[in-house]
């Protein structure tokens, strides 16, 4: 995750927010030309058509949600930013949290409260959906992105490792 974003500031008023979910072909599409740009920050390669139709698959399969915050002000212009996130089970409570997985905000927009909405809609939803914990993972080096998240209210998790096993040999696309 990363967001290299937003300082939690309100926007100025002129840049007031508009945070979606993202549904439809035409609001996935200009989410997926954010999500690559995303990707690329994070030295993947373009995927070209092929991000529309993973990020399609994943919405209509409800594996994942997709934001994207815009101007109010300039309804036709791209979004600004884009955040996802999935429910998960919570097996000890025998319910369900929620998680932050990308979080993207558009370099020239970027301490100008994008970030802090995008997390504010996520954190919304997960909360209307009876979730008992909202959970993110960033990079240690990533000081933006743990100074707004701390600022947001998130804690680290001390005493946890995160560990990972890759199934299938890592190629780019």
């Amino acid at each position: 995750m990363d967001t290299n974003a937003g300082n939690g500031d309100p926007p100025a008023p002129r840049d007031i927010l508009r945070v979606s979910t993202c549904e439809t072909p035409e609001t996935l599409a200009p989410a997926s030309v954010l999500f690559d740009r995303y990707r690329r920050h994070h030295g993947e390669s373009d995927g070209g058509e092929r991000t529309l139709g993973w990020l399609t698959e994943m919405v209509h399969s409800r594996m994942l949600t997709v934001y994207t915050a815009s101007s109010a002000s300039q309804d036709e212009r791209p979004p600004l930013g884009l955040a996802t996130s999935h429910a998960m089970p919570a097996s000890l409570v025998m319910g369900r949290f929620w998680q932050l997985r990308d979080l993207y905000v558009l370099p020239e927009f970027r301490r100008r409260g994008t970030a802090a909405a995008l997390v504010s809609a996520v954190r919304e939803d997960a909360v209307a959906a009876g979730a008992t914990r909202l959970s993110l993972v960033t990079g240690l080096d990533n000081r933006p992105a743990l100074d707004l998240y701390r600022r947001l209210g998130f804690e680290p998790v001390a005493g946890l490792a995160s560990l990972s096993l890759d199934l299938v040999p890592r190629t780019t696309t």
